[in-house]
């Protein structure tokens, strides 16, 4: 297995391969091009937003500067809107729905350094996909860790570190975040 291969089947991984270095920098390149396009030229906005992700659906505004690690792990649906100053750590999958909202400074992490010292000091690492359903709205400087599972209409609090699974159609928010009603 490639290491890429390894990443997307959630195994201890090197991201220093040289495929990954490789894939990282193209990210970095798209990445500073987008981040400088006008931000009222929405058409450009569009057509480069779309060689940066894995997919984007209709109506998919991703608000400047964006920051992920290689972008092409990420999936969204119709009707997405994604404030400034956003992290998607994707070196594993992220798979968003439609309708989904997520405010300024929101970062989602799909990956994990190791436990075992000796292979943490050797750079090793691990992914997990997060996976967010259609109608959720994610609020203001939420982080949402690796393997994280939020359901069909929840929303998430602003400033919650969300560590499990969120059920569909709840509120939730805290750090650890946990559900306070369902919605």
């Amino acid at each position: 297995m490639t290491e890429k291969e390894k990443s997307h089947a959630e195994m201890l991984y090197q991201p220093g391969d040289e495929e990954l270095v490789a894939d990282r920098a193209e990210t970095v390149r798209k990445l500073y091009e987008y981040n400088r396009i006008h931000p009222l030229d929405k058409e450009a906005r569009d057509k480069a937003i779309r060689k940066i992700l894995g997919k984007a659906g209709k109506n998919c505004v991703v608000e400047q500067p964006l920051f992920c690690t290689y972008g092409y792990n990420t999936i969204v649906g119709d009707n997405f809107f994604l404030n400034v100053n956003c992290k998607l750590m994707d070196s594993g999958k992220i798979t968003i729905g439609n309708n989904v909202f997520i405010a300024p400074d929101v970062r989602i992490i799909t990956e994990e350094h190791s436990f075992d010292v000796k292979e943490r000091a050797e750079g090793l690492e691990y992914t997990h996909p997060v996976t967010i359903g259609d109608n959720v709205w994610i609020c203001t400087a939420a982080t949402v860790l690796p393997g994280v599972n939020i359901g069909e209409g929840s929303i998430i609090g602003a400033g919650s570190v969300v560590t499990k699974d969120v059920p569909p159609r709840c509120l939730a928010a805290g750090n650890p975040c946990r559900v306070i009603r369902r919605l």
